[in-house]
This record gives structure tokens, sequence and C-alpha cells, in this order.
């Protein structure tokens, strides 16, 4: 077995001077990938570029600058694109239809997914292996996997940079949503979406005259949210990172829990693409109905 050795203590190779070159055979095929041709091919090496690869002896040119820009051209072009689909939509719909498109899973789904081809991993950061990634499609959770859980916004922000460099370097075109709209469909849209599970236990406690509590007084001791309903407990949940997302957990089991007592169909949040949407990342996170 190899020897512990401390951190102060590692031998650190400087890595070298320059990113070394895509080849025109690498370039193509991203290309291929994006149905677009860059003008500035030397945008495709910088997109794929992360800091970890000067770290820790100096600064470098990074796909950060891009990946700023395209966050911006992304949360544009999606907040037109759901507005132009849904006309007669409130603001508060239209941002979370907007959010679910634009949010880190749903960009990190587009670098693994088996169509199109997944993306190269960018240079300086260990990505997953093709075969250790769990896809989309797969029986087991995507979120549980260890390895895409930790790369997940090293993924996002590729695809963020990509998009910043072809909007740059199609001289601000709107051949970039042509692009985006090919690589993350399919949107989600309204109907997928459903309601927010908080929001829909509170609409059915009401239409059925029953008063609804959520106690979060356990939360710094057991990361716990309980719902009571009545004042009988119906459900809990707990999430090791986030409160809202247990929170979240816990409306959703609640409220399938009660129209199951009424012989009710499943709550319009239970789809599979809305609930992980809730869940995000967390191998630590349960869920348990009373």
């Amino acid at each position: 077995m190899t020897p512990h050795v401390p951190r102060e203590h590692r031998q650190w190779h400087a890595p070298p001077e320059e990113v070394p070159p895509m080849s025109v055979e690498d370039v193509a095929a991203i290309e291929a990938i994006l149905g677009y041709k860059f003008a500035d091919k030397s945008l495709v090496k910088l997109v794929l570029t992360h800091g970890s690869f000067y770290f820790p002896y100096r600064l470098g040119d990074t796909y950060e600058r891009l990946e700023y820009l395209g966050d911006g051209v992304l949360t544009c072009l999606m907040l037109r694109e759901v507005f132009r689909t849904y006309g007669t939509l409130p603001p508060g719909p239209l941002t979370r239809l907007r959010a679910a498109n634009v949010d880190t899973e749903k960009l990190a789904r587009v670098t693994v997914h088996p169509r199109p081809p997944p993306l190269p991993p960018p240079q300086g950061t260990q990505t997953p292996r093709p075969g250790s990634v769990v896809y989309p499609n797969s029986n087991n959770s995507f979120y549980t996997n260890f390895i895409v859980r930790r790369y997940l916004c090293v993924l996002c922000d590729i695809v963020e940079s990509l998009i910043g460099a072809i909007y740059w370097d199609s001289n601000f075109d709107q051949e970039v949503w042509r692009v985006f709209r090919t690589l993350a469909d399919p949107l989600i849209g309204l109907e997928t979406l459903g309601k927010h599970p908080v929001t829909e236990l509170f609409e059915f406690c009401q239409k059925t005259r029953r008063g609804v509590k959520f106690v979060k007084d356990e939360w710094n001791k057991s990361l716990k949210v309980e719902v009571l309903v009545d004042g009988e407990l119906v459900a809990s949940a707990t999430y090791g990172q986030k409160k809202e997302i247990a929170q979240n957990r816990a409306a959703k089991a609640a409220l399938d829990k009660l129209k199951e007592t009424l012989g009710q169909t499943q709550s319009e949040s239970g789809s599979a693409d809305v609930s992980e949407a809730l869940d995000e990342l967390d191998i630590a996170g349960t869920l348990k109905c009373q």
C-alpha cells in the first residue's frame, strides 16, 4: 500500500506553459456535435480549459469568462422562449420554467446524454469515464452517482462556456439558440414542470379544509423537516444540504399520502422529472412517509 503523504509534502509538477493544442479532428468532432463551425477555432480549446490545469502554480486563460457570458445568454434565451411559448402565463411560473431549463443538473445532462455524443472532458480535470456515467434513461439514479455529483458544476460550466463562445464567435447572432435548442432537447415544459409541491399542498389542504404546518425545529440536529396536517404528523424528509429541498420533499410526500388516503391520483408534482429536479444531488438525502 502506498504510504499517505501529507499535502504540504507532496511533489507538484508544474503544467506546461500553454494548454496543449487541440487537433483538427477533435475540433471538427466538437463542431459536429454542436452543428456549428467556429470562425475562431481557438475558442474550442478555451471552452474546455479548466482553472485546475494551472493550479497551484499560476493563473491562465480558462473558460471562466465565456461561462460568465454564456450564463447570461442562456438566461435571456430561455426567458424569451418561455415568454413566447406561454403567452398568458404570469411571471412566477415563467420564472420556474426558465430556471428548470437552465439549472445545473439540466445543463450537465447535455454533456453526458448519449444523443448527441458526449462532449469531451475539459483539460485540467478528471471527469467521468464513459462507462462510469449513469445516463438519465438508466434504472439507476443520476443523482446518486458520486462521480457525476462531484463534477456536476464543471459539466454545467462547459455548456455555459460553449454557449458563450458561440454567441461571441457568431457576432451575437441568434444561431446560438439553434445550437442550444438541439442540445437541450427536450426542454422542460409547463405540462412537465407541474405545480410546486409546497404550493400544491397548501392549495389541497385549503380545498379540503385542513390545516397544514411545516416544523423545522429539528433541522440543526437531524436535517429533518416535518409536515403536520390538522396537528398530526403526516410526512417528514431530510436533506443534507438545503432546508428548502427537505421541505419540498416533505410536502410532496405529505400530498401523496393525503391523496392516497382520499383515493385520488398522485400529485401533479409527482412526475419523475420534477421530483428529481427537487432532489438535486445528495446521497444522504432521504424521504420518509409516516
